[in-house]
């Protein structure tokens, strides 16, 4: 099967409007990816060469975002929504290129597996015309049944026409179908618009190629395949259900979850084996970590690398850009963003770190500061091998500390540092005797001439 060329063509044409949303249907999103780009990768694992994205609502919003998860998509777009046939024909130029196998989807159902629809073509490369991908349920009230005959499906019956005898199928329809190619064309054109609402159903090709000959059958995924998303209460449950899949997965590949639950994955988070996360940990896009890490509670964890046996939080945040290597630690209240922590080197808390190099086995104080930002332009601070920056420091980018600087604690920095220089940034303390009395006096009597007034 593995040489059957193929294409997707997944319908995206849904409107954000059951979403309460202007942003339509499909993009919004579960673990941080719209959810017709769930449904992409879906299809490219399943080995889809080909993907056509049918569009509708938000057309040029859905191009833009389909650039960025399926440059390769082609987009179609449906200009009047008269049904799944329909749409599945606005894509008639990708169709007509001679693909051995179609693969029809919903961008609303983030869950299908690729394993399912490997599945339905597997039965394509067997001779099958129509695959139709179906689950069980023990409450198929609201389903269209899968109408079985001899082993072969002969019918999708909504259940407003299904018999009472009908009614009683558990086996309902997922939504997801594979076509033989050289049938797609010719089976979709014979689809006609038996319904009131003059529209052109998908599912009628099922009882066409059933009466010409043809051999149609179903195969079974689970319900998760099958979840549509409709509204906001659906996303979440998607969203629970994903999780719970990635949670699995991670402990499965021998990384410790002490409170799984709590700890929330993005698509494309990275975690190795032997890191232990502890609860109430959140993971953006873009995280890579290697194996050995501890992650402590409540950390929020985004866009950055954490290289080996590093430590981190509690109550860290890492943004993207922060790049911890080897030994490396960013403990608790600290935030790093867009900078290195080179091996060994410890930030250890109230800190912040941003458009800097700590060098390796660097120390930072705690409430030490890198003032980055001007209100107009990004500076850089740069940390040497060894270098001691006492707590309560603020650092004024574009600045350098050299290899083995101590910088006292309580400084501002403005001028870089030579290598083993130690630096006061501080003015000298002076005690005046009486002097706090005197302050507190003037402030007293200040406020209660204020209440008076």
């Amino acid at each position: 099967m593995s040489q059957r060329s193929c294409l997707s063509i997944i319908l995206a044409a849904g409107e954000g409007t059951r979403m309460k949303s202007a942003v339509p249907k499909v993009l919004h999103t579960i673990a941080g990816l719209p959810m017709v780009a769930h449904v992409v990768k879906a299809a490219e694992a399943a080995g889809s060469g080909e993907l056509a994205l049918v569009i509708g609502h938000g057309a040029d919003e859905m191009r833009k975002a389909a650039l960025k998860f399926a440059p390769r998509a082609e987009a179609f777009v449906q200009e009047k929504r008269l049904g799944t046939a329909h749409a599945v024909l606005a894509a008639r130029a990708a169709i007509s290129k001679g693909y051995d196998d179609i693969l029809v989807m919903f961008g609303d159902t983030p869950l299908i597996d690729p394993q399912a629809l490997a599945a339905a073509r597997l039965k394509l490369a067997e001779g099958a015309a129509v695959v139709v991908v179906g689950f069980r349920t023990e409450n198929p009230s609201g389903y269209g049944r899968l109408i079985e005959k001899a082993g072969k499906l002969v019918a999708i019956r909504e259940e407003k026409d299904c018999s009472d005898e009908e009614k009683k199928i558990t086996f309902c329809n997922g939504g997801l179908m594979a076509v033989a190619g050289r049938h797609a064309l010719k089976l979709l054109d014979q689809v006609g618009s038996k319904n009131a609402k003059g529209e052109y159903y998908l599912t009628d090709i099922v009882e066409i190629a059933a009466a010409q000959g043809f051999d149609v059958v179903a195969t079974e995924a689970s319900f998760e395949n099958a979840l549509g998303i409709n509204n906001r209460a659906e996303l979440a449950q998607a969203e629970g259900i994903w999780q719970q899949r990635r949670r699995r997965e991670a402990m499965l590949s021998g990384v410790t979850l002490i409170a799984p639950e709590t700890v929330f994955f993005s698509h494309d988070t990275e975690i190795g084996a032997d890191t232990v996360v502890e609860p109430n940990v959140w993971f953006g896009p873009g995280v890579k970590i290697a194996t050995g890490a501890k992650i402590h509670a409540f950390s929020h964890i985004e866009g950055a690398t954490i290289a080996s046996n590093c430590d981190v939080g509690p109550f860290a945040r890492l943004r993207p850009g922060a790049d911890l290597r080897t030994k490396a630690k960013v403990g608790n209240f600290c935030e790093v963003k867009q900078a290195i922590v080179e091996e060994g080197a410890k930030v250890n808390h109230l800190t912040y770190i941003g458009d800097a190099r700590i060098g390796a086995g660097a120390n930072i104080g705690a409430g030490t500061i890198t003032c980055n930002y001007d209100g107009y332009s990004k500076f850089f601070t740069d940390i040497g091998e060894g270098a001691f920056i006492g707590s309560n420091s603020s650092l004024v980018a574009p600045v350098s500390i050299g290899k083995g600087g101590y910088i006292a604690s309580g400084s501002v920095i403005t001028e870089s540092v030579p290598d083993d220089a130690l630096a006061f940034g501080r003015a000298r303390q002076r005690t005046l005797p009486g002097k706090g009395k005197e302050l507190r006096e003037r402030f007293s009597q200040a406020a209660a001439a204020r209440k008076k007034g």
